[in-house]
């Protein structure tokens, strides 16, 4: 590791000087290139230079200790404890910081959220959750625009598909997919009773036009007229787009824009998006194939999460947290939440990587 983080760290200087060379200043391209990658080594060196003055200071303090100043000995004696503790901490952060990075971490995200078993409830729950992540969103500074949705009449929402944009959106969020289960008692029922309701959830990467090449003679697109709330050319006017991706079946549909372009474009985000994602599984598995042990990666399919509002309370199945403040989770107070969820991934990754050493 040691080898590792000295090569690091004369990269990291090597940028530093490749960005205030002129000639890369005045090369826009270029100076954005090593700006990324500087800005990626930043904290890794840092945390290594934290880590050679802890060791510094330990190997002096224990010089000391071998000394013959009596009082000096007995401070320094103090010292090593909490330095070795400092050093320990600082060894296992520099682990994790120099854990593969996932190539999509720094993406905007598709954000898909869709009613599963409960009717109405489940779809007053996709809004609900909808609200949940645009205030996380709001909080982090990031972008939400929505592509396509489909309300019902009571406020809720059997689908909502949304870009959320902004600096390592997906590195967040990633974990979120799976299905999200709800008891409460709805607003319509009379007897009190707690109902069990579930929504799925799925977090995609947004496709960059580099990553996924849809040829025009795999896609069949129809235009229709929209249909529910709009203005006066809603029904009128053929502006609703379906694309069918014919290699795979895949339909996408918007019609939430006025303009059949519009739909379309945002139709062909979503649907790159979806094609990105089957191509990323599909590697996942032929790599969990070649090999004996799998970190798990929050797939969809599994019942990740319950909000339990009688009893004010969150609970993620996958890492055992509870939380009794759903109040606040659900006005968008996520960072605990996901932060365990990074933490527990990443002590996963590590121990995989371990295995693989042994």
């Amino acid at each position: 590791m040691l080898n590792r983080l000295e090569q690091i760290e004369k990269r990291y200087i090597e940028l530093g000087n490749l960005l205030s060379d002129p000639r890369i200043i005045s090369d826009q391209e270029s100076f954005q290139r090593y700006s990324k990658e500087h800005s990626a080594l930043t904290e890794i060196v840092e945390v290594y230079n934290e880590l050679k003055k802890a060791d510094a200071e330990l190997q002096e303090n224990k010089s000391i200790v071998e000394g013959k100043d009596e009082e000096l000995r007995e401070l320094a004696k103090e010292e090593i404890p909490a330095l070795q503790k400092q050093m320990d901490e600082l060894e296992a952060k520099l682990k994790i910081l120099l854990l593969p990075k996932d190539p999509n971490d720094e993406k905007n995200i598709i954000l898909e959220i869709r009613a599963g078993v409960g009717g109405d409830e489940a779809a007053i729950f996709v809004a609900d959750l909808f609200r949940m992540y645009s205030r996380y969103a709001e909080v982090q500074r990031w972008k939400v625009e929505v592509l396509s949705s489909s309300p019902i009449g009571i406020g809720g929402l059997k689908e909502i598909i949304a870009v959320i944009a902004g600096k390592g959106a997906y590195s967040k969020l990633k974990y979120e997919s799976g299905v999200h289960r709800v008891q409460r008692v709805p607003a319509t029922e009379a007897s009190g009773r707690i109902h069990t309701s579930t929504v799925t959830v799925a977090v995609l990467p947004e496709a960059e036009e580099i990553e996924i090449d849809i040829k025009p003679d795999e896609l069949r697109v129809d235009t229709f007229r929209a249909g529910g709330h709009g203005g006066q050319n809603v029904n009128k006017v053929e502006t609703a787009v379906r694309m069918t991706h014919i290699p795979t079946g895949l339909v996408v549909s918007c019609q939430d824009e006025k303009s059949q372009h519009k739909n379309r474009q945002k139709a062909m985000k979503i649907l790159a998006s979806r094609l990105l994602d089957i191509k990323q599984k599909e590697q996942e598995a032929k790599i969990a194939r070649e090999r004996k042990s799998q970190v798990g990666t929050g797939d969809r399919s599994e019942k990740i999460r319950t909000y339990n509002f009688p009893q004010n309370r969150v609970s993620d199945h996958r890492i055992g947290l509870t939380l009794h403040r759903l109040d606040a989770v659900m006005e968008g107070d996520l960072n605990e939440l996901i932060e365990a969820l990074i933490h527990h991934y990443q002590t996963e990754a590590l121990k995989g990587q371990n295995m693989a050493l042994v």
